[in-house]
């Protein structure tokens, strides 16, 4: 059974050691794909996108040994927001310097402006993300029609009477799967959505 990720306050503080491979994977896991994403809804290519995560975690890997955490003068990921805007900020600011002079960049840029302060997916994907993540956690704790009980009935919105029949199970068995599944779940998001 994998052990229950930390509190994002002592994800921080294991941050600040380089060294701490574990903390780093979690925290790329988790933020990495928020990172990208909002780089590419915001026009940059594949490439574009994936230089600016790099960007950003160079960022944080450079302000977290001094990062004096305080939730109560923000978020960690509203921080991780700001940041992040500006660096999509400079990289369009140092494609439209490096333009040839020709209107596409000017054209990018005005289709593709910064991203508005907030920016409204930025949370609702980091929910996505951290369930996608959890998810993958603990699938390889239940049997494989616990899983799918958990799934046709929370995720994909089927009836626990339409699961039951598909998997061969009683009407019970599929509610106490989805029960067992749901309270593993938020066993484990609870405190990656703790700020």
């Amino acid at each position: 059974m994998q052990p229950t990720p930390e509190t994002r306050p002592s994800l921080l503080v294991r941050l600040r050691d380089g060294a701490d491979a574990d903390a780093w994977r979690l925290f790329v896991d988790l933020y990495g794909p928020l990172v990208y994403g909002l780089a590419r809804k915001h026009g940059l290519q594949d490439a574009d996108a994936a230089d600016l995560t790099q960007d950003v975690f160079g960022s944080v890997a450079g302000a977290v040994r001094s990062l004096d955490y305080d939730p109560r003068r923000g978020s960690f990921r509203g921080w991780l927001y700001t940041v992040a805007r500006n660096r999509l900020r400079d990289f369009q600011r140092r494609k439209q310097a490096r333009g040839s002079g020709d209107t596409d960049v000017q054209e990018f840029l005005e289709e593709h402006p910064a991203p508005p302060e907030p920016d409204p997916d930025w949370d609702r994907n980091y929910e996505r993300r951290v369930f996608a993540w959890a998810a993958e956690q603990v699938k390889v704790e239940f049997r494989e029609n616990t899983w799918r009980a958990f799934w046709l009935t929370a995720v994909d919105g089927h009836s626990s009477e339409e699961a039951g029949r598909e998997l061969g199970m009683s009407l019970g068995a599929v509610q106490v799967a989805k029960s067992r599944v749901l309270a593993r779940l938020k066993e484990i998001v609870r405190p990656l959505l703790e700020e």
